[in-house]
């Protein structure tokens, strides 16, 4: 027993060296493996990393583009920003008491407003507490004299987007964003940097590549302990492209003037040959500086979001009912069906019963038996109720959409527009958007309103600006447009020609020019010498969400070959277009003339 205990024994001392060898092995072979997983499969991720922990880059924030008006005015640029700012774990309480004394002293600001925001930002646990933003060059330079007995304060330079004019042309500029943490794991990819600005509306948004630049700056290396010890290389930032547009500040400016006594409203003047834009205003407007401003105090932010004037609505590509300038549409399509050809004469009637309603004549009297051009002269409603109902809501629809109603205008700043409304049988048959199919049908009253642009009838005034330029220029419908990047071959493929007979468009023009020259738009040469000839059409809507009256006017000049078309709207404003909107246009036209003779 003795014998087999000590046999056992000597086997067990005799398998150790084995069991340790095969222990040893497994172990080396897992080294091995994570060696080569490291090494050779996972090489360039950690030298990545080892790299990243070595080498820092110093980035440096490009300059945004500018964007200029036609003849090179700045509308938009960046310029330097400079704030003082206290890092209080450097400043002891004593100094600080010191050092707000003589800061307000140097700075002439306020003591208690130093204090007041040294606290809140000792109380948010900030090591960079911001004192005073946007300082003067006399500041700077009385900062800078005294700067090596302030120690722990400092200035940072800062670019920021600046908008000379403020509040003009705000909704075609538009304005810029730092962007938000949720927005940076996707921009990151296209080299955007955390807090970088980015355009979110008008033409800021439209063209953000064109005018952003790129980010630049300094590759260094920097030890174990975070000590820099050299560069290795410089990339500059690359200054964002400059973009100017069609706009012309004189017409822009007065364009902003003329809606200062309205309520709310809308200008747009337009080159009926091509499509540029030369003024588009929108009443309420608002001060694109206020998005430069580190700290946007409460009630500047509350009366710009949530205002119920919703100042940030551009009106020029928002649908309002028409009223009596949509009276062309219905003159054409009554001539294209060829149920009423150029030469039709109706009787006009005080009122004319449609459905269960009698549907008045804007005078109460009516105006005999017409034509086509002494309709559009004196504005009729019952010669025009006639017209539409005899062809009907699809024909009116259709010559609706060969004008380019009913349709996006194909202008840059697209997120901004409206599509409007143009009814017809198929949208009454599907429930009028808001109805069961089948239960909302077309009935007679309908066909009234639409004749005349209510109700059933919701447009902008940049497609009435797009179908008067297309009876303006003999029949093609252009693409409004408000920058110059693209030339003049481009912008003539995007020239569509209507499909409408020239005769009945040249009718309709005539008819126009008459409104001008003994009709209800005739006030328009009032305070004008020399004035080219001019051609337009008045109107005054009824608010179909049940507010005052719109008021409208619509013109073109030269009659022949037109170089300018204004389009003028006042938001419930009574009183007619002849009273509030033909004003508008008036003085825009003043403008044009006087600088067309310079």
């Amino acid at each position: 027993m003795k014998n087999s205990n000590l046999n056992n024994n000597h086997n067990r001392l005799n398998r150790q060296p084995f069991v340790f060898y095969l222990i040893s092995s497994f172990t080396f072979l897992l080294i091995l493996i994570r060696l080569i997983f490291l090494q050779l499969l996972n090489h360039e991720t950690y030298k990545k990393m080892s790299d990243e922990n070595r080498i820092r880059l110093i980035a440096t924030r490009p300059i945004r583009g500018r964007i200029i008006d036609k003849n090179g005015l700045i509308l938009a640029d960046s310029r330097l920003n400079y704030s003082l700012i206290v890092k209080p774990q450097n400043v002891k309480k004593k100094e600080w008491q010191k050092y707000k004394s003589l800061l307000s002293q140097i700075l002439s600001i306020s003591a208690d407003s130093l204090q007041k925001k040294y606290s809140d930002g000792l109380k948010n646990k900030q090591y960079s507490i911001t004192l005073l933003e946007d300082l003067t060059v006399n500041q700077l330079i009385k900062f800078k004299e005294n700067e090596n007995i302030l120690n722990g304060t400092e200035i940072l330079s800062k670019i920021t987007r600046n908008y000379p004019y403020k509040d003009v042309a705000s909704h075609v500029i538009g304005y810029t964003q730092p962007i938000t943490d949720s927005e940076f794991s996707t921009l990151s990819k296209r080299g955007y940097k955390l807090n970088d600005l980015i355009g979110r509306t008008g033409i800021e948004f439209v063209y953000e590549d064109h005018i952003r630049g790129e980010w630049g700056g300094e590759m260094i290396e920097v030890n174990s302990s975070g000590t820099f010890t050299k560069s290795l290389g410089i990339k500059p930032s690359k200054q964002g492209k400059d973009i100017q547009l069609t706009i012309d500040m004189n017409l822009q400016l007065i364009a902003e003037q003329v809606l200062k006594d309205k309520k709310g409203g809308a200008i747009i003047v337009m080159d009926p040959r091509d499509g540029a834009i030369r003024a588009m205003a929108s009443k309420p407007t608002f001060d694109l500086n206020f998005f430069s401003k580190d700290f946007k105090p409460q009630k500047e932010y509350d009366e710009l979001f949530n205002s119920p004037s919703k100042p940030l609505f551009n009106r020029a590509l928002n649908a309002y009912d028409p009223g009596s300038v949509w009276k062309v549409v219905t003159a054409i399509a009554g001539l294209e069906s060829g149920k009423f050809p150029p030469e039709t004469l109706l009787e006009t009637k005080p009122c004319i019963t449609y459905g269960s309603q009698c549907f008045r004549e804007h005078n109460d009297l009516g105006f005999g038996t017409i034509g086509y051009e002494d309709a559009l002269r004196v504005s009729s409603n019952t010669f025009f109720y006639q017209i539409g109902y005899g062809v009907g809501v699809d024909e009116i629809y259709d010559v609706s959409k060969k004008l380019g109603f009913a349709s996006l205008s194909g202008i840059e700043i697209s997120e901004q527009e409206n599509i409007g409304l143009v009814a017809n049988s198929k949208w009454a048959n599907d429930g009028r958007g808001w109805g069961e199919p089948g239960r909302t049908p077309w009935v007679e009253e309908d066909i009234a309103s639409m004749s005349i642009g209510q109700f059933v009838v919701q447009v902008t005034p940049m497609q009435i600006a797009r179908a008067y330029a297309a009876i303006a220029n003999g029949g093609y419908l252009v693409t409004p447009h408000l920058s110059k990047i693209e030339n003049e071959s481009i912008l003539n493929s995007k020239k569509i020609k209507v499909d409408i007979d020239s005769n009945n468009l040249q009718l309709v023009k005539n008819g126009l020019r008459k409104v001008v020259e003994s009709g209800t738009g005739v006030s328009i040469n009032y305070g004008i010498s020399n004035l080219p000839p001019v051609s337009g059409k008045t109107g005054t809507a009824e608010d179909g969400e049940g507010g005052p009256d719109h008021a409208w006017f619509v013109c073109f000049t030269p009659s022949d070959k037109s170089e300018l078309l204004i389009v003028a709207f006042a938001q419930n404003t009574p009183g007619g277009g002849a009273v509030h909107a033909l004003p508008m246009a008036r003085e825009i036209l003043k403008v044009w003339n006087k600088n067309l003779k310079l």
